[in-house]
């Protein structure tokens, strides 16, 4: 999932060193603990709940959504409102994978057939019962062409038939049976370890079909399992998400959310108590943490997985040449500024792999900081010397101009160290991981967050051939087929290693230049209880408690 905003999002968060939560050996099942709905292979609907309702108000700020359909959200300011809205067979929490609708999960001995057994107790917030036969149609949707998925291809392509599907070559998705109202199977073309991850996203979330059939914009009034529901929508000012009094998972607490778009600075809508919660950055995190002040109590650090970076465009010179991309890799001075530019917020990235994730490699070393390595590449290179080399253009995020101070700082360094003057091009945030891959210049500043912890969510998603999310086009034969034997194998060590593997070879085509793990600072007013942030940096909303005040 590509990163809202590059400068204070990513971090590190240590989780359970295994590839599947729940589900780590063939021919298993799995449940939750305190499961107390339907046991597996019940046909019968239960009865659906009614909590109390909430006259409680959460102020926050927010980007304002490109879309609400799971089915086309891709970027973190979309998604942040499909996970409220919407909801999945399993789901990712501190630990891992979690149970969701499906209540547990049985793997056939090939790793090729998942059996999800499913809630009964769950509905729309329109009214209608869900049940196996949404998710069957939610996924068949995605797959079709028509609807313009970036991400089908991306995190449903190995049920089998999706690719067929995709290519518009079938219109079923040949993998999914559904066995009974609560009772879903799915078939593989390959095995694949990591399937169950990739469930947790949202395009795999259920949809209703009388919904979507109501309007190209059904959208804009969508109709879905989560905690909330689309309260009300204020094009360019806000978007209120309201309690889902019938949610499944127990009582939503807080009664309603509202997220301001482009507000003003975090830090001056916090101080003026425009919001209750604000991202820190930088600029502000001294005096936000310092302890003579009056924010220091109400600070909170919140690790995540993810990594910001220079992409290189592979394709276009002069980064088709691998001693160009190292050459620009080593001329920036990383530790230089983590401390100047970011406050020491954020850790200098050692390889792609962020701190945390299963199959991070403490012994992975990114190109370092050399700036004679650095002219001595170029002169190496087919271009010969810097003023043989064509103008470069970096596309970046933003708005009117103002560019990122980190991105200012690496720009900074690439003229003091190589003499190469760096053009910015800026796409509008709400449409710049849409629009990357087809409008992208020699360089992009971007950066990704986990959608699951697993290796395979950023070295194969990133970096395989061909692959949807792979904007720089960057090409292995040899970090293809560690991904495919990673993919392959029920051994969580093996697969591990298979792909620092794949990382290693990464870093050695400079295939990117990573820059930074972050850190989210936040400060939560002393009011506010039960808010949380997951691993993947999204907002968990529905236990926040917003006492009088």
């Amino acid at each position: 999932m590509n990163i809202k905003k590059v400068l204070m999002i990513p971090a590190a968060l240590v989780l359970l060193l295994a590839l599947a939560v729940g589900c780590t050996g063939n021919g298993q099942t799995t449940s939750p603990p305190d499961s107390t709905t339907n046991t597996p292979g019940s046909t019968t609907a239960a009865p659906i709940t009614t909590a109390p309702a909430s006259s409680t108000v959460l102020n926050l700020e927010a980007s304002e959504p490109y879309t609400l359909d799971p089915a086309l959200a891709a970027e973190s300011g979309s998604i942040l409102f499909v996970n409220q809205i919407f909801s999945g067979l399993v789901k990712t929490g501190n630990a891992g994978i979690l149970p969701d609708i499906a209540t547990s999960w049985d793997i056939s001995t090939d790793g090729k057939t998942y059996t999800f057994h499913l809630r009964n107790d769950v509905a729309f917030q329109n009214g209608h019962r869900l049940t196996a036969n949404d998710f069957k149609y939610s996924w068949e949707r995605a797959c079709t062409p028509s609807v313009g998925s970036t991400t089908a291809a991306t995190y449903l392509a190995d049920i089998a038939g999706a690719v067929e599907m995709l290519t518009g070559r079938a219109t079923s998705l040949s993998g999914v049976k559904v066995v009974d109202d609560y009772t879903l199977q799915i078939t593989l073309a390959k095995p694949a370890s990591y399937l169950i991850y990739k469930l947790a996203f949202v395009t795999a979330f259920a949809v209703d079909k009388t919904n979507v059939a109501s309007g190209a914009n059904w959208w804009e009034t969508p109709s879905g399992t989560g905690p909330f529901k689309l309260g009300s929508w204020v094009k360019t000012t806000s978007i209120t998400l309201s309690q889902n009094r019938n949610y499944y998972g127990g009582a939503v607490k807080l009664g309603s959310a509202v997220f301001k778009f482009l507000a003003g600075r975090s830090m001056d809508l916090y101080e003026t108590n425009q919001i209750d919660v604000a991202g820190i950055g930088g600029d502000d995190l001294d005096r936000a943490s310092d302890p003579a002040g009056s924010f220091a109590s109400q600070l909170k650090s919140v690790p995540e997985l993810s990594l910001s970076y220079i992409g290189f465009n592979v394709e276009k010179a002069p980064f088709d040449d691998p001693l160009i991309r190292k050459a620009f890799s080593m001329a920036v001075d990383l530790n230089k500024m983590v401390s100047l530019t970011f406050n020491d917020a954020v850790d200098a990235a050692n390889g792609v792999l962020p701190t945390g994730i299963p199959g991070y490699d403490a012994n992975s070393k990114a190109l370092g900081f050399d700036i004679t390595q650095a002219k001595a590449l170029i002169a190496q290179s087919k271009y010969g010397s810097v003023a043989n080399l064509p103008a470069i253009t970096i596309t970046t995020s933003g708005y009117g101009g103002l560019i990122d101070g980190g991105l200012q700082a690496i720009i900074n360094e690439w003229q003091v160290n190589l003499g190469v003057t760096i053009n910015v091009r800026q796409l509008e945030p709400s449409v710049f991981l849409y629009n990357l891959k087809q409008e992208k210049d020699q360089m992009f500043y971007s950066g990704w967050i986990a959608d699951y912890p697993n290796p395979q969510d950023f070295l194969d998603i990133l970096f395989r051939t061909g692959a949807d999310f792979n904007s720089g086009g960057y090409s292995n034969p040899a970090v293809d087929a560690l991904l495919d034997q990673a993919a392959a194998t029920t051994d969580s060590n093996a697969g591990l290693s298979l792909y620092q593997q794949a990382q290693r070879l990464i870093l050695a085509d400079a295939a990117v230049m990573p820059l930074f793990f972050g850190q989210e600072y936040i400060l939560v007013k002393p009011y506010v209880t039960g808010f949380q942030i997951n691993p993947m940096g999204m907002l968990v909303l529905d236990q926040v408690v917003v006492a009088s005040h």
